[in-house]
C-alpha cells in the first residue's frame, strides 16, 4: 500500500522549470532512493512534498497525495496551516548538514523537546521522552547529552540529534537528504543501519537521497534515478543493478569503483548537468548520451527535440529513453 504518491510532479523558478513530470510511490515500510549527480533535481523534489520552499517564487503543478491515519491529504492544495501540522508529524526531513540545520542556541534537549511538544501534545514527560529518543539514536549519556550545545557535539552526533528529533515526531515518512555525506566512513554505516533499524521498528517509510550507489545497493527497495529535474529511469533495487537500460543509469553504475578491477582511470561520464535555463528541448540527456553515437541522423534529431515517455519495460520497471530496446547501442 502506497504511504506517498506522485503524478507529475513539476516545480518552477520564473521562466525555469527545474523539476518535470516527476512521479513516484512510496509504500510503508519501504525504502526509496532517489540517485544522481548534483544538481539533478533530488533535494527540490522532496522539500516540494511539503511544499518547504515557498510559493511564489516557486511553481508547484502536479500531485502529491499522502496518507496518514487512513485520510488522504493533497499536499500542494493544502494551506500553511493545514502543512505545518503534516510536517514533521507526518513528513519529517534529516538534512545533511546537522550543524546547519541546529540551533546553535539551544540544547539539543530544548529543540528535541520542542518537536516532539509540538507533535505529540499527549506526551506528559517530556524530559523523559527526550533521554528515550537519544537512547534510541546510540547517543550515550543521554541524560548528560540533552544539556549539551550542537557545538559541544562531533558531527555523528549532531546527526543522530536530528534523527532523534524526527523521530520524536513520530512521522510515517522520512526524508533523509544525503545523511551522512559530512560524515567519515564507520560514522556513515552507523547511521544508516540506524536508520534501517529503526524503520524496521517502527514500519517508518523513508526516502533516502544520494549519490552513493554503494548505500543505495545495501538499503534500497527501489530506486529512482533523475537526471536534469526528470526521472530516467525506476525500479525494484536488484532489477535496477541487474538490468539497467537508460543509458545515464549505465554510465552512473559504469562509473563505481569495484574491488578487484584492474587498475587505470575510472569511468566518468563527460561533461556536466545542464542548467534549468539550458535543458534541452527533448531528452535532457542529449548531449552526453553514448547511445547517440549509434543512432542515425534522423534517430538523433529525434532525442533532440522531443521528450521521452516513461516505458514500462517489465512491470514495475520504467525508463524514459526513445531507443531503450536497442541493445546495440
Amino acid at each position: 500500500m502506497s504511504i506517498l504518491t506522485v503524478k507529475n510532479l513539476s516545480v518552477g523558478f520564473g521562466g525555469a522549470e527545474v523539476v518535470s513530470d516527476l512521479d513516484f510511490t512510496v509504500g510503508r515500510g519501504e525504502i526509496l532512493a532517489l540517485v544522481g549527480e548534483s544538481g539533478c533535481g533530488k533535494s527540490l523534489s522532496c522539500m516540494a512534498l511539503t511544499k518547504l520552499v515557498a510559493a511564489p517564487p516557486a511553481r508547484f503543478s502536479g500531485t502529491v497525495e499522502f496518507t496518514r491515519g487512513g485520510r488522504l491529504y493533497s499536499m500542494l492544495e493544502l494551506r500553511e496551516r493545514e502543512l505545518r501540522k503534516l510536517r514533521g508529524g507526518g513528513i519529517a526531513y534529516i538534512f545533511q548538514e546537522p550543524s546547519t540545520s541546529l540551533n546553535p542556541v539551544f540544547t539539543v534537549g530544548d529543540q528535541i523537546a520542542e518537536a516532539v511538544m509540538l507533535h505529540r501534545p499527549e506526551v506528559s514527560d517530556v524530559k523523559a521522552e527526550v533521554v528515550e529518543l537519544l537512547k534510541q539514536v546510540g547517543i550515550p549519556a543521554p541524560e548528560t547529552r540533552i544539556r549539551c550545545y550542537p557545538h559541544e557535539l562531533s558531527g555523528g552526533m549532531q546527526q543522530r540529534v536530528m534523527i532523534a528529533m524526527a523521530l520524536g515526531c513520530r512521522p510515517d515518512l522520512l526524508v533523509a537528504d544525503e545523511p551522512t555525506t559530512a560524515l567519515d566512513v564507520t560514522i556513515q554505516a552507523q547511521i544508516l543501519e540506524l536508520l534501517d533499524a529503526l524503520r524496521r521498528e517502527r514500519d517508518m517509510a523513508i526516502i533516502l537521497v544520494t549519490h552513493n550507489l554503494g548505500i543505495v545497493s545495501e538499503l534500497a527497495d527501489r530506486v529512482c534515478v533523475m537526471y536534469a529535474g526528470r526521472a530516467a529511469e525506476s525500479a525494484p533495487c536488484r532489477e535496477l543493478f541487474a538490468n539497467a537500460l537508460h543509458p545515464y543509469t549505465r554510465d552512473l553504475l559504469a562509473a563505481v569503483p569495484k574491488l578487484g578491477a584492474p587498475s587505470g582511470k575510472l569511468a566518468t561520464i563527460p561533461g556536466s548537468v545542464p542548467s534549468p535555463e539550458n535543458y534541452p528541448k527533448g531528452c535532457r540527456f542529449f548531449g552526453r548520451c553514448p547511445r547517440c553515437a549509434a543512432l542515425s541522423v534522423k534517430e538523433r534529431k529525434r532525442c533532440e527535440s522531443e521528450v521521452p515517455t516513461q516505458a514500462e519495460a517489465v512491470p514495475g520497471h520504467t525508463v524514459g529513453c526513445h531507443y531503450w530496446e536497442r541493445t546495440d547501442a
